[in-house]
């Protein structure tokens, strides 16, 4: 029997990358899912990978700590990866209460379930880069000081601290990736690059005029998630648990991708692009820039899909998705 593995967020893009390659390992997946009345549609990114039947879906909650230890004891996890988040910034400030409970308290409830049920499985908490927020210093590395922006940012240091915390504490072979903006043709619709890629394909079948951005000077380091996932792999095989910087150690403007999102589809985007002052958000992180350094000295990872290769994958599956849609 292959290893078993449990997978929080299962449905989002990382989980279903992850899933992706755990299989493709040979491992068992199991995936923590909320219980709602769209469960229909939550496992589309599983069926756009055409792996919906192979990972093995489990109720479960982040918030409940009894209902996690049921579920350890029941699946029996050899490897755990929390990638469940209320990871969308801006809805941070709108719903910060729930943000907490689930982003930040959600690993505390995790952590504690494996330290009952299954203190020899590893564990994988998804850090981000968020927390650099203000930076401290021109490219970020595993030493750079945190200065989060964002209930999310704050949020996800806590999750980040406590799981060194436990690993400290508990002898845990616990990990953090602190992982920077990763994107993909299964990036949800309100991230950025996602609205970018949609908006400049339906332009291009005339389906709206216009894409509204907030500020697009701000500076982001995006890598591909399906090379991120194989980091996040990589952590839970090493003897001993750390913490590492996943990044591509290149870092480009929103201006510039909408460029070449744009220019991929043959549109120019100065006719089309529109700066709306209602989409800033109220405390900016304007750079991020990961320093990947040491996850290539120890994991042997680096990036491998450039920006420009990524965002032009992403407007021709968005594309794809609206021909389709148009069929139907």
């Amino acid at each position: 029997m292959g290893k078993r593995a449990l997978v929080t967020g299962v449905t989002g893009q990382d989980g279903a990358y992850l899933s992706q390659l755990l299989l493709n390992e040979g491992y068992e997946v199991f995936g923590l899912v909320r219980r709602s009345s769209t469960a229909d549609v939550n496992d589309v990114r599983l069926r756009w990978l055409g792996i919906a039947d192979d990972v093995r879906l489990v109720d479960g909650n982040l918030r409940d700590l009894s209902g996690l230890i049921r579920t350890f004891r029941t699946v029996q996890p050899d490897e755990i990866y929390n990638l469940g988040a209320q990871s969308f910034v801006k809805s941070s400030w709108q719903q910060p209460i729930l943000t907490g409970e689930v982003t930040a308290i959600g690993v505390a409830n995790i952590l504690e379930a494996m330290r009952l049920e299954r203190p020899e499985a590893r564990f994988y908490q998804a850090s981000s880069s968020e927390m650099y927020g203000l930076i401290q210093e021109p490219m970020q590395s595993e030493e750079t000081p945190f200065y989060p922006r964002s209930p999310y940012a704050v949020a996800k240091l806590y999750g980040h601290w406590l799981t060194v915390n436990y690993r400290e504490s508990y002898g845990l072979h616990a990990s953090s990736g602190i992982l920077f903006n990763h994107e993909s043709p299964l990036r949800g619709i309100e991230f950025v690059t996602r609205k970018v890629t949609d908006g400049v394909a339906r332009i291009k079948r005339g389906q709206v005029s216009e894409l509204r951005l907030g500020n697009i000077d701000a500076k982001r380091d995006w890598g591909h998630s399906k090379d991120y996932v194989r980091a996040m792999w990589l952590m839970l095989q090493q003897d001993e648990p750390d913490d590492y910087v996943v990044a591509t150690g290149r870092t480009t403007t929103v201006r510039e991708m909408c460029r070449i999102a744009f220019e991929h589809a043959g549109l120019d985007m100065d006719r089309y692009l529109v700066i709306d002052p209602e989409l800033f958000r109220p405390a900016e992180v304007d750079v991020l820039l990961g320093n990947p350094a040491k996850a290539k000295e120890k994991l042997g990872w680096e990036a491998t899909t450039t920006l420009e290769e990524m965002i032009r994958e992403m407007v021709d599956a968005d594309l794809r998705r609206l021909t389709l849609a148009a069929a139907a």
